[in-house]
Order: C-alpha cells, then structure tokens, then sequence
C-alpha cells in the first residue's frame, strides 16, 4: 500500500508488522516519533508488545537484552547521546549475540550540544559487533527493518542490528512509502526461534566471565558470525526482491559506474543529492558516478573492491570523522583498496547538520580531479 508517510511513522509502522513482543526506549530527539507512535500501537491493541517505559536509554537497551535472552522479539530506537549511553550494553547485546533491532536516527554528538544530523554517532559504534545498516530514503529506511531481522535472527549470525536512518532530513520528512501487509511479512519473516534462551527448567547462563583463556576465541567467533553474515544479507535481499521486487541483496549500490572515471562514495541520504549532481555532471560531459555504501557492517570489502578497481579516482564524503585521523568510511575503502592505484580523497562534510548540496558535490568532484582531498570540506575560516 503506497502512501506519502513521515519516514518515523513509516518506520513505527514497518516495526509493528515484524511482530516485537518487547518494545523498550527512551524520547531523544530525532527519534522519539517512533516509539511514540509505538506506543500507541500498543494502547490501542494494534500491536500486541510489551511496552517497558524506562528512565534512561541504558535501561531501555539492558531491558531489551534480558527479554531478548528469555526468547522474546525485541525493538528499541535512539539517537546521539542516547546510544552513547547505551555504549555499554551495546557490547554486552553483541558479546551475548542476541538478535535486537534498534533504529539510529542519525545526529551529531556533543559537546557543542546539537540536535541535526550526523552519522558521528552509529559509527563511533563501529567496533560493537551490530550489523549496521543505513538507508538512502524512507523507503529503505522501512524496508531494511524486515531485513534486518531476518538476518539478525538467523541462527548462523545471532547478531544484533542499526537501522540507520538521517535524523530530520528522513525521520521527519514526508515521503512516498510502499508498505507491506501482515500477511505479506508473516512469509517473509518467521516468528523468533532462538535455539538458546533463558528457562529456570532448564537454566544457562549468557555473557559469564571469561579468562584470557577463553576471550581471545569468545572474539574470533563473533569476527566470524558478523563477517559471514554477508551471505545471510545477500539470501536475505534476494527473497525480499522475490516477493516484494526491491533489491537489497548487494550492500553497495552503484549509479552510473560503468565508465565513471571519478567515483563517489557515500551512504545515507547524502546519495539522493550526490545523485541529483551526478546527473547534472553528466549533462556537463563529466564522468562521475556513486558508490552507496547500504552496509557499513560487515564491511562488504570484496563488493568495494570490485566495484571501485575501474575509477581513475575515488571521492568519499564522510558524515562523520575518526578525531585525529579521517572520516571512517574512507579509512574503510583505502584498506580494502590496498594494493590498488586507485587513490581515495577523504571529504568530511555536513558535520552538525551543515547544509550539503549540489554545487558542493560538484566542488567535491573537481578538487578530487585536482589530487586535493582529505580534508574538511566548506570550513568557514570566519569561525576558526
């Protein structure tokens, strides 16, 4: 059913139809539309969850651990200083590899405080062990909640989930957005079979101590789970195309890439004007094409490598900074270019939600052409 939706609405209602029986999160904004609208569901008998109001996103995320570990299918969302908050048990959900979702509604981290948009905040989580997804629009944005679970709950990955999604420029923009019916994602989503859980008849234990000679092999096998499951996201995209015919088995996207001699490489919204500009280089005789980058986690190394293996030069456009190195996702890129001759200029953009539109795509592309890069791009020298 097509219908022009705020992407927090559309996403609310895309987590309704994957059937959580727990629901735990705290009001932050950009996402707080979403458990909002979560709330209702459940007041209203629309969705029938547990709904646990807490007093902080530690304890939203620590409540959905415990239910997740009892067996139960388990939601929550957050954004910035929420998911710094949680940075704790956010290991602690992927050590003891149970399958939450959460949606990030991507904004900047303080201090300076801000509320716009970033993507600082999911990658600075990087190294947590959760599958990480980001989305270019509302569309995606609701779609990949379906697949994320499908992969999340797979008993070959047993691995949490980001949905990640531009807080404002998509949480509370009104798009077009297909949603599925229940019975529709009943096909395509079984319901949570965990193979171990948490039963006073017959009891385990999750996330024990471990001494150093059990920690080294405890990580390795995690490393594993989350590096093969690029073969689960790959099954996983295939069937939703089969049954819904929108293709997210690849977890890079190119657009225009078969001759493009400068190549950029971005993910999030970002793509949609990077898009726009690309189209109009093109009308200018340039050759220029993108790279989205849908999964940041695994990291599809072998799809980057083939994909970028042709480009004379490859410009990324980083939402996000490594502080005293460069932007994550170009660090990314050269390691799984190594080797290649193909060099990578790193742009950090749009930090704090500065505005980022065509005419600086365009800028991006001819400093690129000029060898100058790694930098941060649109500085006002005013400030500094």
């Amino acid at each position: 059913m097509l219908g022009i939706t705020e992407g927090s609405l559309a996403v609310a209602e895309a987590v309704r139809l994957c059937r959580p029986q727990v629901v735990a999160a705290y009001p932050i904004t950009p996402q707080t539309h979403i458990v909002e609208a979560l709330a209702d569901m459940v007041a209203n008998g629309k969705l029938d969850a547990d709904y646990i109001t807490v007093e902080s996103e530690f304890s939203a995320l620590s409540a959905c651990l415990g239910a997740s570990a009892a067996g139960s299918r388990t939601y929550s969302a957050t954004t910035s200083q929420g998911l710094a908050l949680m940075f704790e048990v956010c290991f602690n959900v992927a050590g003891m590899r149970q399958p939450i979702v959460m949606t990030i509604a991507n904004r900047a981290l303080g201090a300076p405080l801000s509320i716009w948009n970033d993507q600082q905040d999911s990658i600075s989580l990087r190294d947590s062990g959760w599958l990480q997804f980001y989305a270019e629009d509302n569309q995606e944005a609701t779609d990949l909640h379906y697949i994320a679970y499908r992969v999340a709950e797979d008993p070959s990955v047993s691995l949490p989930a980001f949905v990640c999604f531009d807080g404002f420029i998509l949480s509370h923009t009104y798009e077009p957005v297909e949603q599925l019916n229940q019975a529709d994602v009943d096909k395509y989503l079984p319901p949570f079979a965990p193979t171990e859980r948490l039963d006073a008849a017959d009891p385990i234990s999750f996330g024990m101590y471990a001494t150093p000679e059990y920690y080294h092999e405890f990580r390795y096998a995690h490393d594993k789970a989350l590096k093969d499951s690029a073969a689960v996201i790959k099954k996983a995209g295939e069937e939703f195309k089969a049954l819904f015919g929108r293709d997210y088995s690849a977890m890079v996207e190119g657009y225009l890439l078969e001759d493009a001699e400068t190549v950029l490489v971005a993910m999030g919204s970002i793509c949609g004007t990077t898009k726009d500009a690309i189209d109009e280089m093109r009308a200018a005789g340039k050759k220029v094409g993108l790279l989205k980058v849908r999964v940041f986690r695994p990291f599809p190394v072998g799809e980057l490598a083939k994909a970028l293996g042709g480009a004379q030069r490859v410009a990324v456009l980083d939402k996000n900074i490594s502080l005293g190195s460069k932007g994550a996702l170009a660090l990314e890129i050269r390691d799984a270019l190594y080797g290649s001759r193909v060099p990578v200029f790193d742009y950090i953009i749009g930090l704090g939600g500065r505005d980022v539109r065509k005419r600086d795509i365009k800028e991006i592309v001819a400093r690129a052409e000029r060898g100058q890069g790694d930098e941060f791009y649109g500085l006002r020298q005013e400030v500094l």
